[in-house]
């Protein structure tokens, strides 16, 4: 995928661009996972398994599972998204948050060099007369899902290694037909234990609007199986 730097974004320079809204490969779509964020776990775990991966610095990323096999999205029909909800960091398309040096207010900026970006095909980003068009109304509300997400992100993750919520585990799943398939080196929150927390944990948790977000990537795993049926179906 070609890419240049993004520029801020205006109804001058970029008043005829356009972004092709179709899914498929071509747009970055072929991942079998991807982050995800507090802000939008309520939506993910609906249709998508949410485990946590380490990093080097000790903190964890939530993710989103599309697929067992690299490069396998599960959901990826063609040019369409076979789910309800599709990941905010996969809704963005060409467009990204710039924060200024100077600690101003974050702005949207755009990848001109993006291949969803067009002065001919997609929905506009700007009216004829220069105001916001449908989509940048849409796209605004998906970075300010993702920008709040990542300030959220080191504290929550903190949070759970706290209370000792997370942990290491190689999920397996088997399909009624007795197909196998497996997901390792992954991090989750334990159901059993969030469950066991006494009261004192419980409510720091509330406090700090992190249980809500718990529950979710625990009760997301109940999609694991949906997952497996889906690459039975595609073969896989």
């Amino acid at each position: 995928m070609t890419a240049s730097t993004p520029q801020p974004l205006n109804n001058v320079d970029h008043a005829g661009l356009r972004v092709r809204l179709e899914r498929g490969v071509g747009f970055g779509d072929a991942v079998n996972q991807v982050a995800v964020f507090a802000t939008e776990f309520e939506d993910v775990a609906r249709e998508y398994p949410i485990v946590f991966r380490a990093r080097a610095d000790g903190g964890y990323d939530a993710v989103a599972l599309l697929g067992f096999a690299r490069d396998q999205n599960l959901f990826l029909d063609g040019d369409r998204w076979d789910a309800h909800y599709i990941p905010a960091l996969l809704q963005r398309g060409p467009f990204s948050i710039g924060v200024p040096a100077d600690g101003g207010a974050p702005t949207i900026h755009i990848d001109p060099a993006h291949p969803r970006v067009s002065t001919a095909e997609g929905a506009p980003i700007f009216l004829p007369h220069g105001g916001q068009a449908p989509l940048l109304d849409r796209i605004g509300g998906v970075l300010r899902r993702i920008y709040a997400g990542t300030q959220i992100a080191p504290h929550l993750s903190a949070a759970l290694l706290r209370h000792d919520l997370l942990e290491p585990v190689e999920l397996q799943v088997e399909t009624a037909g007795g197909a196998s398939f497996r997901v390792p080196d992954c991090h989750v929150v334990a159901e059993a234990r969030l469950a066991a927390l006494d009261a004192t944990a419980l409510a720091a948790l509330h406090h700090d609007d992190f249980l809500r977000p718990a529950i979710w990537a625990a009760s997301s795993l109940g999609t694991l199986p949906w997952l497996a049926e889906r690459a039975v179906r595609r073969g896989a």
